[in-house]
C-alpha cells in the first residue's frame, strides 16, 4: 500500500500558476526588451506592406490595373506620372512598376520579420506553437498587428510576474 503524502504548501501556492517550475528566459531583461522593440516594429511594418499588397491584389486582378510612376503612356505617347494604367495590354512602357516593388518589399519584410520572431519566440523559450501564430501574423492581414498588442502585453506581463527569471550573468 502507498503511504499518502502530506501537501506540500510551495507546490500549492504555484498550482494556480504553471506547473511549479522555476521559469527561465532565454537571455536578459535588456535582450529581450530589445527583441521585443525590434518585433513590434517589424510587426507594424509588414502588417502595413501586407495591406498595401492587397489593395494592390485587389487592383490587379479585380480591376487589372498595376500602380505605375513615371514612364510614358502607351495609348496616348504622353509623360505618365503617377497612377493605375492597364496590366494587359501594358498602360505604360519605361515605368516603374510600383505594384510590383509592393511585392518585393512585403517578401523581404516578411523574412525580416519571420527572424524578429524567432528571435522573440527563442528569448521567451515558448511553445512552437506560439512561433506559428507569430508568422501567420505576417499573411493575415490585420493579424500582426492584434497579435502584437496581445504577444506584447504577454512579455512585459511575465517579466513583471518573474523578475529574476532574465538575470543570467
Amino acid at each position: 500500500m502507498i503511504d499518502p503524502k502530506p501537501a506540500n504548501p510551495s507546490t500549492q501556492a504555484t498550482a494556480g500558476k504553471t506547473t511549479g517550475k522555476k521559469r527561465r528566459f532565454g537571455g536578459t531583461e535588456a535582450q529581450i526588451r530589445s527583441a521585443l522593440k525590434f518585433y513590434k516594429v517589424m510587426a507594424y511594418l509588414t502588417g502595413t506592406m501586407l495591406l498595401l499588397l492587397c489593395a494592390e491584389l485587389i487592383a490587379r486582378y479585380g480591376f487589372g490595373q498595376y500602380l505605375f510612376a513615371g514612364g510614358t503612356n502607351a495609348i496616348t505617347g504622353q509623360p505618365f506620372g503617377f497612377g493605375f494604367a492597364d496590366a494587359e495590354p501594358p498602360g505604360v512602357i519605361n515605368g516603374v512598376n510600383i505594384s510590383v516593388t509592393v511585392l518585393i518589399v512585403h517578401g523581404w519584410m516578411y523574412v525580416v520579420y519571420l527572424i524578429s520572431n524567432f528571435r522573440l519566440w527563442s528569448l521567451m523559450r515558448w511553445p512552437f506553437l506560439k512561433l506559428v501564430l507569430l508568422a501567420l501574423g505576417g499573411v493575415v492581414p490585420f493579424l500582426s498587428f492584434i497579435v502584437e498588442k496581445k504577444f506584447h502585453a504577454e512579455v512585459e506581463a511575465e517579466l513583471a510576474a518573474h523578475p529574476q527569471a532574465p538575470q543570467r550573468y
